[in-house]
């Protein structure tokens, strides 16, 4: 039999996610989200061919996801980030139950139940509780967004951030830091305003464990403590923590291939030529 190999393809609203599966991940891709990735997703899956050692023909089934799924001309399928996210996660981590995913704009809590999600809730009206939150305000703190978590973990006393909107947070870090505030407590302060507000959101969920945080979140090991402490347990993190969504993403459009089969029907594909998205020209 013909070896099936699988792609997906996740353009969230600040990264972009590629991998190639045969079973096993054989390549991916990760890289920042602008204009040119959402027009031109047809490079990014160029780069993860390459990787693969691939030619695009070779390719059985590719599913799209992500805020700019519809920017992917040459997928198969479009699935939503909810499905996709639950899928990849308990591939990669069967025994979680809860899943908090943190992205650059917004912020999601996922349910799930043999592997598919059953409920989720979703903060995406506001940057409190997400990577942009955090950019913001260490643009303001005049600290590289990286080393944020990192000194989060030095504070010796935590500066309650009563603010959730980001502008106003931003000012209130700036008035803390002129005030004499230790840098390291404005921003453990920070990561913990950010924790409650995610942990709030997920509560609707009625949170059961083992729990995953998944998205650039969980690479913030500073909002990963906070978030520990507000659970009161240890969270899992999967080994690369953004390539979720686009694993559950390429995993179902394997589901969808094998179950065509089952039934003796052949799922209708896209064209195997890698173009640009012109819904943007």
């Amino acid at each position: 039999m013909k070896k099936q190999y699988f792609a997906g393809v996740d353009i969230g609203s600040t990264m972009t996610k590629v991998v190639i599966m045969n079973g096993e991940v054989l390549a991916s891709v990760i890289g920042p989200t602008g204009p040119e990735h959402r027009k031109l997703a047809n490079r990014v899956m160029e780069e993860a061919l390459n990787k693969a050692r691939l030619p695009f023909g070779e390719i059985t089934y590719v599913v799209a996801t992500g805020y700019g799924r519809i920017s992917v001309p040459f997928a198969d399928k479009q699935i939503t980030e909810i499905s996709c996210h639950a899928r990849g996660v308990s591939y990669l981590l069967p025994e979680v139950r809860t899943v908090i995913d943190i992205g650059g704009q917004d912020s999601k809590a996922i349910k799930l139940s043999d592997g598919r999600a059953v409920d989720f809730v979703m903060n995406d009206k506001c940057a409190a509780g997400t990577g942009r939150f955090l950019e913001v305000t260490a643009e303001s703190l005049g600290v590289k967004l990286e080393d944020m978590g990192r000194l989060s973990l030095e504070a010796k006393s935590r500066v309650e951030i009563s603010n959730t909107c980001t502008v106003f947070a931003a000012q209130e870090v700036v008035a803390q830091l002129a005030v004499g505030a230790a840098l390291a407590d404005i921003i453990g302060g920070l990561h913990e305003a950010i924790a409650s507000r995610i942990y709030g959101m997920t509560r609707r969920l009625k949170i059961e464990r083992e729990v995953a945080v998944t998205g650039g979140g969980a690479k913030n090991t500073g909002l990963v403590r906070a978030l520990e402490a507000r659970l009161g347990y240890p969270v899992l993190v999967p080994p690369e923590p953004l390539l979720t969504g686009a694993i559950g993403a390429a995993l179902l459009g394997k589901d969808a291939v094998k179950k065509a089969a089952e039934k003796g029907e052949t799922l209708p594909r896209s064209e195997r030529c890698l173009t640009e998205a012109s819904i943007f020209t």
